[in-house]
């Protein structure tokens, strides 16, 4: 019997001062079985740190959503879709190979990629010449001890917080409160 994904709630209200976009999203998360809480939650933050392109690419008239994730590779961890159900923006997190991501960008009009964990500096120096003719890619670079920091936020029903300002990103709840300031690689 195939294990099923464990749904998260979350209720996130963004302030992206560098973008002027505030917002309130309800969101759901399915974690799939071999997902963990850091890699959930690098979704949910680079959510939050790309919403202000809903108004940015479409006007506010589009869809910003989790895909199937893990359960899907044809899909986005993240996806923004306008209303001619054209992928505007394609996210993915974790260290993908190079075939996905040069499928993505033939798919969504830009692609944007999380890496995150110890292994991301390996990964990048094995990938980077392949990646850099990818002209529709963007590569950021989470520190480690920000994307572990956010297991601490990972709750079934969350309401979080997150405030961009000046590239950073805050994260928090009433309990706790992350900043993570991704580094660009390309």
């Amino acid at each position: 019997m195939a294990l099923k994904s464990t749904i998260y709630k979350a209720t996130l209200q963004i302030a992206d001062i560098d973008h002027g976009y505030y917002a309130d999203h309800a969101l759901t998360l399915a974690r799939h079985p071999s997902e963990t809480d850091e890699r959930m939650m690098v979704r949910l933050a680079a959510l939050a740190m790309n919403a202000h392109q809903l108004q940015d690419l479409c006007n506010g008239d589009g869809t910003l959503a989790f895909g199937a994730g893990l359960s899907d590779p044809e899909d986005p961890d993240v996806s923004l879709t306008d209303f001619t159900g054209a992928k505007r923006l394609w996210i993915e997190v974790g260290q993908p190979e190079e075939k996905p991501i040069a499928k993505a960008c033939n798919k969504a009009d830009a692609v944007v990629l999380y890496c995150y964990a110890h292994p991301a500096e390996v990964w990048w120096k094995g990938i980077e010449t392949k990646l850099s003719r990818l002209d529709k890619l963007q590569v950021w670079r989470i520190p480690t001890e920000a994307s572990q920091a956010l297991v601490a936020l990972a709750q079934r029903s969350m309401q979080l917080q997150a405030t961009i300002q000046e590239g950073a990103l805050t994260l928090s709840d009433t309990n706790h409160s992350i900043a993570i300031e991704p580094l660009r690689w390309k």
